[in-house]
C-alpha cells in the first residue's frame, strides 16, 4: 500500500518536515509502505512550544467538551477502521486478526474508555481536622480537599509493536484530565500514529493540544525530553533508552511513566492445567512474533511435569503458521526488522554457546522476503544464562526447572525485571500464596489475560509508575490540596 509522503502535526497544521522523509518498510515483504517526516530538533521544540500555548485553554475546558471530542475521535477511526488495519499490519507485520482486534480495535475502545474517564470526579473531600491553637493561628476545623489537576504538557514515546493501543493508552488519558501532548512514534511504524491524530483534528481536538513528530534520528527523541516546555515524559520501550530518558527528566525534574522491559516469569506446578499453561505460554511465539514486554518468556516448570511441559509446548510450536500475516491461518509473522531479526537470532546463537537445550526452532524460516524468525523452545537452562535473563523481544521461550515452591518463588524474583509474571496451579490457595511474594506489577493466575481497569506497571527495571484504567488518570495528573476554615 503506496501512501503519499507524510508530514508532521504540529499546532495544528500540516508541516513539512526539515530532514526530509525515510522509508518505512513492511516486514513481511520488504516493500515501502510510506514515507515518513524526519523532523528536525527545532521542529520538535516546535510542537511542545505548540502544546504549552493550548495547554491553558484546554485544560479548563469543560471535562464534557474533553469527553465529546475522544468519543468522536472514536467514531472516526471506527468509520475508518478496515483502512487503518491495513496500514497497522503493513507497518508492523502483525496478523490481520492482531492488527484488527489487538491493535485498531483497542485504540477505539481506549479513547471511548477516557472520554468517559474525562467525566471521573476529580476533587476528593476529606475529613475535617480541629487544630488546637498555637504558633500557626488561632483554634479551628479545617477542611480539605484533594485535587487532581493536569500536569501540563506531556510528551508520548510510543513503542513500535502496538502503533494504535500504545499511544491511544498514553493520549486518551492524557487529554481526558486537560494536558496537553507531544507523542513521539517509534520511528519503524509512525504512519498508524499520523491517523490518530487525523481522527483527533477531525473530532474537534483544539489547534496545538495534540502534536505529531517523527523520526529516525536520536535528536528527535532527544528533544521531545528535553524541551523545556514539556512537563512530564510517558515512554513505552526498553529499560536501557527509559533510564537514559529518566537522567535527562530528573535533571529537570520532570513527571515520568515509564513502561519497560520485562522477562516474565511463569510458574507451573506439578498440580497445573498443563493444557492451559501451554496455551498460555504459547502466546510468546505468536502474538506480536514475540514483541511485547509482557509475554510469560521465562518458564519455571516443576520438575514432576518438566518433561511433560516441555513435550507439551514443542508441539504447540508444530502447529503454528509461519508466514505472511496477511494471509488467513498465519499465527507466526515477521519481527519488525532486519536488524531485530539478526539481535533474536544472536540470542539464539548464545543459548546453544551457554549449553541451554534447543528443542525446537532456531533457524531462520523459508521465506523469500520478510524478517521471520522461527519459534524457539529452549529447555534445561538455569537461571544463570543470559538468554534466561535477558530480554529477547522475540519468539524465544526458555524453560528452567525448580523443586519446590520456595525454589520456585526464589527463581522468579531472581530478575532485573518485574512487569508481569504467572503462575498455573490446580492450588488456587497456593497459587495466591505465591503470587504475593512475587515482585512484579501483575501476576496472572492461570491466566495470561488482564483487567483493563487493574493498573499496569512494573517493579525494579520494568518501569516507573501505574497506568490503565482510571490510574492513568491519576499517572497524567498531579495532587493538588486546598485547605479552608471551617466555620
Amino acid at each position: 500500500m503506496k501512501r503519499p509522503a507524510q508530514r508532521l502535526y504540529v499546532g495544528g497544521e500540516w508541516v513539512e518536515p526539515d530532514r526530509g522523509h525515510y522509508e518505512v518498510v513492511d516486514p513481511a515483504t520488504e516493500e515501502v509502505v510510506g514515507l515518513a517526516p524526519e523532523a528536525s530538533r527545532d521542529q520538535v521544540y516546535e510542537a511542545a512550544a505548540a502544546a504549552r500555548d493550548a495547554f491553558e485553554a484546554w485544560s479548563r475546558t469543560a471535562p464534557e467538551e474533553r469527553a465529546a471530542v475522544l468519543d468522536r475521535a472514536a467514531d472516526v477511526i471506527q468509520r475508518e477502521f478496515d483502512a487503518y488495519a491495513d496500514l497497522a499490519r503493513a507497518e508492523t507485520g502483525a496478523t490481520t486478526g492482531t492488527a484488527r482486534g489487538m491493535q485498531v480495535a483497542v485504540g477505539v475502545s481506549r479513547f471511548r474508555r477516557y472520554a468517559k474517564g474525562a467525566l471521573e470526579p476529580v476533587e476528593q473531600g476529606l475529613p475535617p481536622q480541629i487544630n488546637e491553637a498555637g504558633p500557626m493561628g488561632r483554634a479551628g476545623i479545617f477542611g480539605a480537599l484533594a485535587a487532581r489537576r493536569p500536569v501540563g504538557v506531556v510528551t508520548c514515546i510510543t513503542s513500535y509493536n502496538n502503533p494504535w493501543a500504545n499511544p491511544a493508552g498514553k493520549v486518551a488519558p492524557a487529554l481526558a484530565i486537560g494536558n496537553t501532548v507531544v507523542v513521539k512514534p517509534a520511528p519503524q511504524d509512525p504512519l498508524s500514529v499520523y491517523r490518530m491524530a487525523e481522527a483527533l483534528a477531525e473530532a474537534g481536538a483544539p489547534p496545538g493540544v495534540v502534536n505529531v513528530v517523527s523520526g529516525s534520528r536520536r535528536e528527535v527523541g532527544e528533544a521531545a525530553v528535553d524541551s523545556p516546555d514539556v512537563d512530564m515524559v510517558s515512554f513505552t520501550g526498553s529499560t536501557a533508552v527509559g533510564q537514559r530518558i529518566g537522567e535527562v527528566c530528573g535533571r529537570g525534574m520532570k513527571r515520568q511513566l515509564m513502561e519497560l522491559g520485562g522477562k516474565g516469569a511463569a510458574v507451573v506446578f506439578d498440580d497445573a492445567d498443563l493444557d492451559s499453561a501451554v496455551m498460555g505460554i504459547g502466546t510468546t511465539f505468536a502474538f506480536y512474533s514475540g514483541q511485547i514486554c509482557t509475554a510469560p518468556t521465562r518458564v519455571l516448570a516443576q520438575r514432576g511435569i518438566y518433561e511433560r511441559l516441555v513435550e507439551k509446548l514443542t508441539g504447540f510450536v508444530g502447529f503454528m503458521k509461519v508466514g505472511d500475516p496477511a494471509e488467513p491461518g498465519t499465527v507466526v509473522g515477521p519481527v519488525i526488522s532486519a536488524a531485530h531479526r539478526e539481535r533474536i537470532e544472536s540470542y539464539v546463537e548464545l543459548g546453544k554457546k551457554e549449553g541451554a537445550r534447543l528443542v525446537v526452532g532456531g533457524e531462520r524460516p523459508d521465506a523469500a522476503r520478510g524478517f521471520y524468525v522461527a519459534p524457539t523452545l529452549f529447555a534445561d537452562c538455569t537461571n544463570e544464562m543470559r538468554v534466561v535473563r535477558e530480554e529477547i523481544f522475540g519468539p524465544v521461550v526458555v524453560v528452567v526447572p525448580f523443586d519446590d515452591e520456595e525454589e520456585g518463588i526464589a527463581l522468579a524474583n531472581d530478575s532485573d525485571y518485574g512487569l508481569i509474571d504467572y503462575v498455573w496451579s490446580g492450588d488456587v490457595a497456593r497459587a495466591f500464596r505465591v503470587a504475593r511474594r512475587l515482585r512484579a506489577g501483575g501476576v496472572g493466575i492461570n491466566t495470561i489475560g488482564r483487567n483493563m481497569e487493574a493498573p499496569f506497571g512494573g517493579f525494579k527495571k520494568s518501569g516507573v509508575g501505574r497506568d490503565v484504567g482510571s490510574y492513568a488518570l491519576h499517572a497524567y495528573s498531579e495532587l493538588q490540596a486546598i485547605v479552608w476554615p471551617g466555620g
